[in-house]
């Protein structure tokens, strides 16, 4: 998967508006400064154009699928349209399927409830606990995390080779990792899977919202995403694809929706004939809203030409790497190594800091949010730290005093609509708390390192 190297027009590339882009926030030292979002990765911020195609279609909000009135007949248009609009962004194949879910672990979670009997799956260590974690009714081998794209497709072709010829399989990795940013050879991995008679699913959600991606193009089988991380609000996500598994699994959820004809028989039972299209995994009465967010996020990254995005994108890694080098107590965290093409998502630890107090350090005095943890990836850290995978540590902070060492580490993420002055803030940040240390004590409180309100600024 290349990344475009285009000279940037910048014109045409400037950072798109996002909500709370004006937002201020107070500094523990005094004053108030301009917030600046730099936690992408686990949530964008929402697209003003998301948010005003969201406000002008409120007034008309109506039961999808339920009602025969003008608002109903509008918002069923709406929501079916916005089906067609995420499969033409995704480039899906005319066979395929796109089905509405909360977000990418639920759309993993929809697909390893449908998958054959006697499924065998194969998931690197180095994934999302949203795709490492759903596969526990299938046979699961775990792969070694691998220290280059090449390392990655042998030891999947190694391990599918091994596999039981004649039984179902499924491969689940990443795009992007949300630790690196680094993005996996997906193409060939897909070569690699369908090449022994397996199927593959790609995590997107952090690639999405970076990268363009089409599942014809990759030969992908299926590919899951969230719109919490394309730009879109909470609440949504997507799973698309291949329809005959889902077609054969009998429903992620009962109810209504689902089903399209339900009757009793003679011996007090009920007998259900459920749909064979999407619908058939989306019971209930849907999230409209959410779903509308998502296709309307799609429509502004393709109309402001994902090419300048993505190139935009790559010069802030190119700055951010290039300040975090300037600092020899940083080390920034890699699979594949410093060449690695990567998106917006850099992770990395500074000797001498706990990360926890770095990271607090950063929004308590510069107004700075980044994400410090194990970014709910612990075996994948836990190998970039070269650490013992039994030693402690969990998503969020550890409990460990300001200045002890933690299993954890700081993640800086970025994206369309990110400032270039939010980049050189936090670079300044980083040197100035490197070089002349916290001007605030702090403390671990809820397992949260907090600045104590109780003390004086340090000199």
């Amino acid at each position: 998967m290349s990344v475009s190297t285009a000279a940037i027009d910048p014109s045409v590339c400037a950072p798109l508006p996002v909500l709370g882009q004006d937002v201020t926030v107070p500094l523990v030292t005094g004053g108030e400064v301009t917030y600046a979002a730099l936690d992408y990765a686990a949530s964008a911020p929402a697209l003003q154009r998301v948010w005003d195609d969201v406000a002008a279609y409120a007034p008309y909000y109506g039961s999808v699928h339920r009602g025969a009135g003008y608002l109903s007949q509008l918002s069923t248009d709406l929501f079916e349209n916005s089906r067609r609009t995420v499969a033409e962004f995704l480039g899906c194949r005319a066979e395929d399927q796109v089905v509405f879910t909360r977000s990418t672990t639920d759309s993993l979670n929809l697909l390893a409830a449908a998958i054959p009997a006697n499924c065998q799956v194969f998931v690197y260590e180095t994934e999302h606990h949203a795709s490492l974690l759903p596969w526990r009714d299938a046979q699961v081998t775990y792969l070694n995390a691998p220290r280059t794209p090449g390392q990655a497709v042998e030891t999947l072709e190694r391990a599918l080779a091994d596999r039981d010829p004649y039984g179902p399989a499924l491969v689940c990795v990443t795009g992007a990792s949300n630790v690196t940013g680094e993005l996996w050879p997906v193409k060939e991995l897909a070569a690699a899977t369908h090449a022994h008679g397996a199927r593959i699913v790609l995590d997107a959600a952090q690639l999405a919202p970076h990268h363009p991606v089409d599942i014809a193009e990759l030969d992908v089988d299926w590919v899951a995403f969230s719109g919490h991380k394309l730009y879109a609000p909470f609440g949504s996500g997507v799973l698309a694809g291949r329809a005959d598994w889902l077609q054969a699994a009998e429903p992620y959820l009962a109810g209504g929706g689902a089903s399209r004809k339900v009757a009793r028989r003679a011996d007090g039972g009920v007998d259900v004939d459920w749909h064979t299209t999407a619908a058939r995994h989306e019971a209930g009465s849907p999230n409209v809203i959410g779903i509308y967010s998502i296709a309307s996020a799609c429509k502004a990254l393709t109309e402001a030409g994902f090419d300048n995005l993505v190139a935009r994108e790559q010069e802030l890694v190119r700055r951010v790497r290039e300040g975090l080098a300037q600092v020899p107590e940083v080390q920034v965290l890699s699979l594949f190594g410093d060449d690695a093409p990567r998106v917006g998502v850099i992770s990395f630890v500074v000797s001498g800091w706990n990360s926890s107090h770095f990271a607090a350090a950063l929004s308590a005095e510069y107004g700075i949010g980044v994400r410090d943890g194990l970014f709910c990836a612990h075996p994948l850290v836990r190998t970039l730290l070269g650490s013992d995978p039994q030693d402690p540590g969990e998503c969020g902070a550890p409990e460990a005093e300001p200045g002890e060492r933690s299993l954890n580490a700081i993640r800086v993420s970025f994206g369309a609509g990110t400032p270039d002055e939010h980049i050189e803030r936090f670079l300044r940040a980083v040197t100035e708390l490197v070089r002349e240390g916290a001007q605030w004590k702090y403390r671990t409180e809820d397992g949260r390192c907090v600045p104590d309100r109780g003390t004086a600024a340090q000199v």
